[in-house]
């Protein structure tokens, strides 16, 4: 979504403030945790894995791991702000089952 883009670029530019010369780039990997077994991580790294792959919109950059790459397909990724808290959300059709607190999902 724009707001997601939006929100990438401003990760990616106080990446290179905070250390630059290091092109860092936002990566998405699914990882076994909670109680329905997945969980989204994103980190900031500065190289694509071998398979990773890499997805490029109006200018922001995202590396989705290559272990998460058919878990995640066909997502959407959204940045949604309320009064208490601001936080990526996946809009995943994959998913057949999450948690009841949100943080894991099974597909």
């Amino acid at each position: 979504t724009p707001s997601a883009v939006n929100r990438i670029k401003q990760l990616q530019l106080g990446a290179q403030k905070a250390k630059p010369g290091l092109n860092q780039t936002l990566k998405v990997s699914v990882i076994n945790k909670g109680c329905s077994g997945l969980q989204y991580t994103m980190d900031m790294v500065t190289k694509k894995e071998k398979f990773d792959e890499e997805v490029n919109q109006d200018g922001a950059r995202l590396i989705v791991d290559s272990k998460a790459v058919f878990t995640i397909i066909g997502s959407e990724l959204d940045y949604v702000r309320d009064k208490l808290s601001a936080k990526f959300v996946f809009k995943n059709p994959n998913i057949k089952e999450s948690c009841s607190c949100g943080q894991s999902f099974s597909v």
